[in-house]
C-alpha cells in the first residue's frame, strides 16, 4: 500500500480504515502492527466475543498476539488475541483492490471512505467506555517531583540502585479524531518502532510505537536488548552529535548487567553482546546493547519463556533490585500502570515470536486519551529534568492525537 491513490490502488490510510472498521464492529478482539524496520502490516482478529487468557508458555501457544500488564496477575496469565483471521499487507508498493482479501474488498465496495471514517469514530467512542474501570487520573507535576525526590533519597539510603517512576498525562480525544490517518502517520514517522493498535472488549484499547524489544525468538536464535538513557534528537545528524552523561551511561549499563545476571541465573554462558550504541526512536535518542543466543547450540529450546519470566519487568521500566523497586512503585507511584510498561506482541506468527515493552503508548477511555511515561532515577538525578524527560516521551504519541497530521 502507498500513501497516494492511483487507479485501483488503495492507500495505507484506506487499508487501515477497512481493518479498523472490521475489528471494532466485530465485537471481538483484534490487533494490528508493524515490526521495526519491516515493510508489512499485520492484522489478526479473534472471533471469540470473550477475552482469552493464557499462561506464558510461549512455545506452546497458537498463533496470536499477547498483551500482559506491568504487574503480574495472581494467575500469572496474559491476555491473548488468537489469530482466527490473519492478514499481512505490504507497505512497500501499491495494493490493487484485486490483491485484497475478499472480505476487505467487500468493505471497500459497501461503504465509501467518508462514511467509513464516521463509522470508525463512532465505534471507537462506543467501544472505549469502560465504566467498570475508573479513568486513570493525571498525576500532577508536584506529585511527580516529590516521587522522584523520594526515589533519590531511597537510593541514597542504599536500599535501591535505580527506580523508574512513571506518570500519566490525560488529554481529550479531539472532535473528528481520525484513527486510521493517525496510525498511518505513526507508521510513516516511526520506521524503527513497533507501531501497534489493539482492542480487547471491556479490557482496553491501546495505540503505541515502542522502541524496545523485550524478547524475540526466530529459528534457532533468541534476542533481547538493554535500552536506557534519553535525550532529545537534535541537529541534522543527531546520532553523531549525541553526548551522554555518566548518569545516562551508568543507567544503561545497569540494564545490561541485569540481562547478564539473568543468563547467569540459568547458567547460560554462550551469548553475544553488541553495544552500547546510540539509536534514534522518534524524536529521542537512547543507548542500546543487543544480546543474541543460539538456542540450539546451548540446548535452551524454551529460552523465550524462561527469559521472559526473568526479565519482566526490566530495570529499564521498574528499577533495581527488582523486588524492592516494585514495592516502592506500588507504595508511592499512585496509579495503576495497566498495560503500560507491560509487554505485547505477536506470538508464533510465521515461526517467530516478538515481544516488546509497551512504551510510548496511549489508552483510549471515556472520550479521553491517557498517555504514559517514566524516567530512570539514580542518585545523580535532577527531578526537574526527569519531569522534562517524561514530557518528551508523552509527546511521541500525544502530538499525533492533538495535532495529528504534520
Amino acid at each position: 500500500m502507498n500513501l497516494t491513490e492511483e487507479g485501483k490502488a488503495i492507500s495505507i490510510e484506506e487499508g487501515l480504515d477497512i481493518l479498523l472498521q472490521e475489528g471494532l464492529a466485530s465485537g471481538g478482539s483484534f490487533a494490528l502492527w508493524r515490526k521495526p524496520r519491516t515493510s508489512h502490516l499485520t492484522f489478526i482478529q479473534d472471533f471469540s466475543q470473550s477475552p482469552r487468557r493464557v499462561s506464558l508458555n510461549l512455545e506452546e501457544l497458537p498463533a496470536g498476539f499477547i498483551v500482559h500488564p506491568f504487574a503480574d496477575q495472581e494467575d500469572k496469565k496474559a491476555f491473548f488475541i488468537q489469530a482466527d483471521r490473519y492478514e499481512k499487507l505490504s507497505l512497500d508498493s501499491p495494493l490493487s483492490q484485486e490483491d485484497l482479501p475478499n472480505w476487505m474488498q467487500g468493505h471497500r465496495e459497501a461503504v465509501d471512505g467518508a462514511e467509513l471514517k464516521i463509522n470508525i469514530s463512532k465505534l471507537l467512542t462506543s467501544k472505549t467506555q469502560y465504566s467498570a474501570t475508573p479513568t486513570t487520573a493525571e498525576l500532577a507535576k508536584e506529585h511527580y517531583l516529590q516521587l522522584v525526590e523520594r526515589g533519590i533519597q531511597t537510593i541514597a539510603e542504599g536500599s535501591l540502585e535505580k527506580i523508574v517512576p512513571a506518570r500519566t498525562k490525560v488529554i481529550p480525544l479531539p472532535d473528528g479524531f481520525d484513527l486510521g490517518r493517525t496510525l498511518a502517520t505513526l507508521l510513516s514517522q516511526y520506521p524503527y518502532s513497533f507501531v501497534n493498535f489493539f482492542h480487547i472488549p471491556q479490557v482496553g484499547t491501546w495505540m503505541g510505537a515502542s522502541p524496545e524489544t523485550l524478547i524475540k525468538t526466530e529459528g534457532d536464535y533468541f534476542h533481547t536488548m538493554s535500552l536506557a538513557g534519553t535525550q532529545p534528537a537534535q541537529g541534522n545528524n543527531p546520532l553523531k552529535s549525541a553526548a551522554w552523561t555518566q548518569k545516562e551511561i551508568e543507567e544503561q549499563a545497569l540494564v545490561s548487567r541485569y540481562i547478564v545476571d539473568c543468563f547467569k541465573t540459568i547458567r547460560l554462558r554462550e551469548y553475544e553482546e553488541h553495544g552500547p550504541k546510540t539509536i534514534l526512536a522518534g524524536n529521542l535518542l537512547h543507548l542500546r546493547s543487543d544480546f543474541k543466543v543460539n538456542m540450539r547450540s546451548t540446548g535452551f529450546a524454551n529460552l523465550g519463556s524462561v527469559m521472559l519470566s526473568l526479565l519482566h519487568p526490566t530495570s529499564a521500566v521498574c528499577g533495581m533490585p527488582r523486588k524492592e523497586a516494585q514495592a516502592f512503585l506500588k507504595a508511592y507511584e499512585g496509579f495503576d500502570r495497566s498495560f503500560y510498561a507491560g509487554f505485547l506482541g505477536p506470538v508464533q506468527i510465521e515461526g517467530a515470536t516478538s515481544l516488546f515493552v509497551n512504551l510510548r503508548t496511549a489508552s483510549f477511555r471515556d472520550g479521553q486519551v491517557v498517555l504514559y511515561a517514566g524516567a530512570g532515577v539514580t542518585e545523580d538525578s535532577d527531578p526537574e529534568k526527569e519531569w522534562e524527560e517524561t514530557e518528551l516521551k508523552c509527546e511521541i504519541i500525544g502530538k499525533f492525537i492533538q495535532n495529528p497530521y504534520p
